[in-house]
């Protein structure tokens, strides 16, 4: 990570080719140091989110290259001297800011330099110093890792900025701290004020034995028995960029990356003889969620808002070529912040690349001893966010014939705790370890334009036909597909039984056939929430109840948690809108999950063209 400060004169801007190419480090200090100027924001305020402020999208779909440009950034600040939340909008062109608008009750993400300092106000505390000592622990060798508290309804929590931290000892300074975890010991910190209000110690309970080592150095033998694989493209890359503008066969894009999300698509298109037909206007993982299941005092309370507590942009890796990513890469750098407003740049956090991806089509015609092939490839965007104990690798691939598939890969470490007499609420992994059972969930928002605005949305299950007379050996079976009116009618759940999918259509566009284009959405391996209907999750993060939700666009509907879920009761997001129950719905927001103990699954969603009856989407 590099970092830069300067002020970029308004007067002498850089050209920028698109009104959604993201802000470069210029524009974020000039940002920053804007609102500094105008808003007498002193050294109690942090800066938890800079970003592009996305323009109108009727702007965006009337833009022409060369057409004047009003860039403006959106910005939240938190002042720790108040424990007040500000949202600033800010024009780079005209040097001022815009908007700025208080947010009563709001707690922005919590930041990476908040948890370096968290941590240390946690281990000088003499009560948790006490606390180690008592338990025989060296202090040197505690880690102390900070997590969202969460909102509980507990009377003494509300107003205030919290973090509850889990404890772990690190054995040597390259230790696996993850497999060796203090239970029985939680401080809780006001991250306002770094003062340590509480320290919860329900007794000493043993330190799990063994490290857990995964790291090279601890490792005396690697397998030998694999030869080199090498991918190589002589001629080069098949795709081109400009700016953050990709072409690849048939297909146009633009990218961003944005503190919560990482990386966002922008106006994705299929070239069609020379025409470019729109498929989606923006698509993003919007939430992602991951809620334990063991009851006990210690660990009820871990339910982890990865985008909307801390922002997988935020925690984007540095990607490195033939580990991360293999072939010929093109990357692309993210330009964040630290709390502090400086810039900081993530280096090659988004990965560019093709990949051979199989067969594609074939057909062998044995009368005439003759076979047809076509390789599959397939273009690949990607990034990976550490979020504490796991990482998550984020995949868009685009096909030749027309697919789109968003895949999310886990890995990393599993979280774990002592364990407590019988591991019902996880697995044993190791002598005295606990894996605790949980669940991944995803939240994607799709924004579709296909062939223009005037989409609708469907639902296909099949059905057997009755016997009778129409059907007399009971062999038939049909799909039917069923229009959503209305945002109540489109909350639904998966039901693999009817062979159950949803379309987007544009019913005034037809293919050769007469019939209206559209893509298919084909949601990967599924089930519900395990937790209560009444458990505080689910108010908080009620969209994980269903897998669809549609709503018509509005452009200040972001996140299906609402905008600021960090510490909030719950009830805003997805929920809360569609209580309207608006007509033609056409905005997706997908919900796919896993439940995870010792397997780490790949989630998928994918869109496709309807049937191969449409040559392009």
């Amino acid at each position: 990570m590099t970092t830069a400060r300067n002020r970029l004169s308004p007067t002498h801007q850089p050209l920028v080719q698109h009104p959604l190419e993201p802000l470069t480090a210029d524009e974020v200090a000039t940002a920053v140091a804007i609102v500094q100027r105008e808003r007498s924001v002193g050294n109690s305020f942090r800066f938890p989110c800079v970003m592009l402020h996305e323009p109108d999208k009727a702007l965006v779909l009337n833009f022409r290259p060369g057409e004047a440009i009003d860039r403006e950034a959106f910005l939240i600040l938190l002042d720790n001297a108040t424990g007040r939340t500000y949202e600033a909008i800010v024009s780079l062109t005209n040097d001022q800011v815009v908007r700025w608008t208080a947010v009563p009750g709001a707690q922005p993400n919590i930041m990476a330099d908040e948890l370096v300092e968290c941590e240390h106000a946690v281990k000088v505390h003499p009560e948790f110093q006490a606390a180690i000592a008592k338990r025989g622990l060296d202090l040197d060798q505690v880690v102390v890792d900070p997590w969202a508290i969460g909102n509980f309804g507990f009377a003494d929590e509300a107003g205030l900025r919290l973090s509850r931290c889990l404890c772990y000892i690190r054995t040597t300074p390259e230790s696996n701290f993850y497999a060796r975890p203090i239970d029985g010991l939680v401080p809780v910190v006001d991250l306002n004020t770094m003062q340590v209000l509480k320290i919860e110690d329900t007794g000493i309970v043993p330190v799990p034995p063994e490290t857990g080592e995964y790291a090279r150095e601890f490792i005396t033998h690697f397998r030998d028995d694999l030869k080199p694989l090498q991918i190589a493209q002589p001629e080069g890359v098949s795709f081109t960029v400009d700016g953050h503008h990709i072409r690849w066969q048939n297909w146009q894009m633009r990218i961003g990356f944005t503190p919560r999300e990482g990386l966002v698509l922008y106006t994705v298109g299929y070239e069609d003889q020379g025409r470019l037909r729109p498929i989606l206007y923006r698509a993003s993982m919007a939430e992602m969620v991951v809620p334990y299941g063991d009851p006990r005092p210690q660990h009820f309370r871990k339910n982890a808002f990865d985008l909307g507590e801390h922002g997988v942009g935020m925690l984007a890796n540095s990607l490195t070529n033939g580990c991360d990513c293999f072939g010929e890469i093109r990357y692309f750098d993210a330009v964040l912040t630290d709390s502090r407003g400086n810039v900081a740049i993530t280096e090659n956090a988004i990965c560019l690349h093709e990949e051979d991806y199989g067969i594609l089509w074939k057909h062998t015609d044995w009368r005439r001893e003759h076979v047809d092939v076509r390789r599959s490839r397939r273009l690949v965007l990607s990034f990976i966010a550490t979020v504490d104990n796991y990482e998550y690798g984020f995949y868009w691939y685009f096909y030749q014939d027309g697919t789109i598939q968003y895949e999310i890969k886990l890995t990393g470490i599993l979280l774990c705790a002592a364990l407590d007499n019988t591991p019902k609420y996880g697995t044993l992994v190791a002598p005295e370890l606990n894996a605790l059972n949980h669940q991944h969930f995803f939240g994607m928002r799709l924004d579709f334009d296909i062939d223009g605005v005037e989409n609708s949305v469907y639902e296909v299950n099949s059905h057997a036909e009755p016997m009778g007379a129409d059907n007399p050996y009971g062999n038939a079976f049909y799909a039917q597909a069923t229009e959503f009116q209305t945002e109540q009618e489109a909350q639904r759940i998966i039901d693999p039984l009817a062979g159950r999918y949803w379309k987007v259509v544009n019913p005034a566009v037809t293919n050769r056939l007469g019939q209206p284009v559209g893509f298919k959405i084909m949601p990967g391996e599924n089930v519900l929430p395990f937790a209560h209907p009444d458990a505080p999750i689910l108010k908080r993060a009620g969209f994980l109840t269903k897998h669809l939700w549609v709503t018509p666009y509005a452009a200040d509907e972001k996140y299906p948690t609402g905008s600021y879920p960090n510490q909030h009761p719950g009830g805003e997001g997805l929920p809360q809108w569609t209580q309207a129950d608006r007509r033609s719905p056409t905005r997706m927001w997908l919900s796919g999950t896993s439940s995870d103990t010792t397997t780490f699954p790949a989630q998928r969603i994918t869109l496709s063209c309807p049937s191969p009856t449409a040559a392009s989407p």
